[in-house]
């Protein structure tokens, strides 16, 4: 404890060991309690090192100096459990980083990027990322790390009124797990595939191919490209992989594909090892999920820059119009990708800052796992193009023609047909879909977030993953895998990761966000924010977060909302275009995870005794 020396007034400032209590009586006219930033108890354990200015004799009584007064210090030690932290500073990091780079960064920014004007889309995406997205993915790196909570119980110290904005996280995680569980699946059904010295999706003689299949690889110089070819690696994709010939419509969803329900079970069985032990086993993992795609990136790149054509689809991806910066359209792109691309709402970022130890720079770990993460999304621009480029080479076509797909058909069709096209293609095609499984499952293996929301909100600390607590995780698992393969697998069931795609997650999350960050900047106040973020770091955010956090980043996302409600997308998918029903069945699963939070605040209200204010700001004190 930091003890200064002001004359006639002194007081105790600080208490830097974690999970004590400490009350200055500092009064001349009566005494006074100060519930300034010193007093927190986050459940840290009590090694933590001293203040540098404490000296020998700072707990020594002063009493006899005359004019002074005699401080009464009050300790508790926190009967909590010691919380568990990261075994290394990276773990943390490749943690951060791998959940934040996703398989939006290698598929979605480059094509939003040449379809918003190329190199002129990078000047709304870092406007974007400076002004909106990295304020909040900083916000909620020091939350989690402060309160040192999950998503719902973390809102017992900000505002309780708020909680079903947690409730609400843990059912969009939970789309989120079944989109990306569902796209592992698929990549690693390529990859038992491509274990052949014939990658199957390169010939037309298959029971799945049709008579439009044109086998088109460049040593093919007497087969011309026809509006009405489909390559083999298109119906391998539709008609073997997906099967969505079979079905008529989204209405009949047919019977579960017994191979992707195997892999998804492989992929399930992958998870849940990666996390059971919570961040000591995902710590370690991510040191494998979060690098390996980095060199198969570099791997590809290279590789990529020597094809003929990879020219054209570099200038394609680059070329700036600038005449597309004065439409709505591209800045709503910049926002949303920048928002999706980093993360912050999902409750991982809270989940994972809560590990780390009380005085962690998270202001520097904020600023590099961002900058990591847009790096990322502009050197995955050159390795998909550059492949573009040499696809629009060999078929004579316009880069916009074979660029034409996005989403996952963007992988799984265009780029696994140029990688088919390539020598060594089996290896590459291994090493791509290897990728592919890691970038998902970065992402998928945050759900070890839910073992700390459960561990946090259900006061299972004790169990410290003990048995019984692994054998919950299995029945979990189990019936979200049997819920998966109903809802995910098999015919037709690709239109409903399309649909979960564009409705689950999107006005949801964005719409989450903007209340979290309304009760932290309003409600539990940005003043009470900064002074912990000061206690922590030892510095106080400056006046530009501040303004972010009060008026940029709801107006930020305000915009977003706005915008996805006024024009709500056109969902297609191959030649399906969605009818009309599958919108308002879309905005129906999106609002059943925001429905947690006007639920809560009513039931909060109904249950808890006290006016408006006492009922809605009555934090647990620290």
């Amino acid at each position: 404890m930091n003890r200064e020396d002001g004359g006639e007034h002194e007081k105790e400032q600080e208490s830097q060991e974690n999970g004590r209590l400490v009350a200055d009586s500092v009064a001349e006219k009566g005494q006074k309690s100060c519930s300034g930033p010193g007093q927190v108890s986050n459940g840290y354990p009590s090694t933590s090192p001293q203040s540098p200015r404490e000296g020998p004799g700072a707990g020594m009584d002063r009493g006899s100096t005359p004019g002074a007064f005699r401080t009464l210090v009050v300790q508790q030690t926190s009967l909590d459990p010691p919380r568990e932290t990261w075994s290394k500073k990276m773990d943390f990091l490749l943690s951060v980083i791998g959940y934040a780079v996703d398989l939006g960064n290698v598929w979605r920014f480059p094509y939003i990027c040449y379809q918003n004007g190329g190199g002129a889309f990078l000047l709304p995406y870092l406007l974007m990322a400076v002004f909106g997205g990295v304020p909040l993915f900083y916000m909620e790196l020091a939350l989690g790390q402060f309160h040192r909570s999950g998503c719902i119980s973390i809102w017992k110290h900000i505002c309780p009124i708020f909680k079903g904005i947690g409730f609400a996280i843990c059912i969009i995680a939970l789309y989120i797990a079944f989109y990306y569980n569902t796209i592992m699946a698929w990549a690693l059904y390529y990859l038992l595939s491509s274990f052949r010295a014939t990658l199957p999706w390169t010939t037309c003689n298959n029971q799945w191919n049709t008579p439009n299949c044109t086998r088109y690889l460049s040593t093919d110089l007497n087969v011309s490209w026809t509006d009405n070819s489909i390559s083999p690696a298109q119906e391998f994709y539709i008609r073997q992989v997906l099967q969505v010939h079979l079905s008529p419509g989204l209405h009949q969803l047919g019977w579960v594909s017994w191979q992707l329900a195997l892999c998804l079970l492989f992929i399930f069985t992958v998870v849940y090892f990666s996390i059971w032990k919570g961040v000591k086993t995902s710590g370690k993992v991510v040191w494998v999920t979060a690098t390996f795609p980095y060199l198969v990136l570099l791997i590809l790149l290279i590789r990529g820059a020597t094809l003929p054509g990879a020219w054209r689809g570099v200038v394609f991806y680059l070329k700036p119009d600038w005449g597309k910066l004065l439409t709505t359209t591209v800045w709503l792109d910049a926002a949303a990708q920048i928002f999706f691309s980093l993360g912050p709402g999902f409750g991982v970022l809270l989940a994972f800052a809560s590990y780390n130890p009380f005085h962690n720079n998270c202001y520097k770990d904020a600023l590099i796992t961002s900058s990591v993460n847009c790096l990322t999304s502009f050197l995955s621009g050159f390795v998909i193009f550059t492949v573009l480029g040499y696809m629009a080479e060999m078929r004579q076509q316009g880069v916009e023609t074979v660029a034409k797909d996005a989403g996952p058909s963007l992988l799984f069709i265009i780029y696994a047909e140029a990688i088919a096209n390539m020598p060594a293609a089996t290896f590459f095609a291994i090493i791509f879909f290897l990728m592919i499984i890691m970038l998902g499952l970065d992402s998928t293996v945050s759900l070890s977030c839910f073992l700390e929301i459960l561990a946090n909100e259900f006061s299972l600390n004790e169990l410290d993953f003990s048995p019984l607590f692994t054998q919950l995780i299995v029945f979990e698992f189990s019936k979200m895998y049997r819920q998966q393969c109903f809802i995910t697998l098999g015919l037709q069931r690709a239109f409903v990761v399309k649909l979960f795609e564009e409705y689950a997650t999107g006005p949801a999350v964005i719409t989450v966000v903007f209340l979290e960050v309304i009760a932290v900047s309003w409600f539990y106040g940005t003043t009470r924010f900064c002074n912990d973020v000061q206690l922590m770091l030892g510095f106080a955010p400056g006046v530009f977060w501040r303004v972010c956090w009060v008026a940029i980043c709801p107006c930020f996302l305000l915009f977003i909302i706005g915008s996805f409600l006024a024009f709500p997308p056109e969902v297609k998918l191959f030649n399906y275009l969605y009818p009309f029903w599958t919108t308002v069945l879309g905005y129906c699963i999106g609002f059943s995870s925001f429905i947690c939070v006007p639920s809560y605040m009513v039931y909060h209200l109904v249950t808890t005794k006290g006016t408006f204010k006492q009922v809605s700001l009555d934090r647990q004190k620290h």
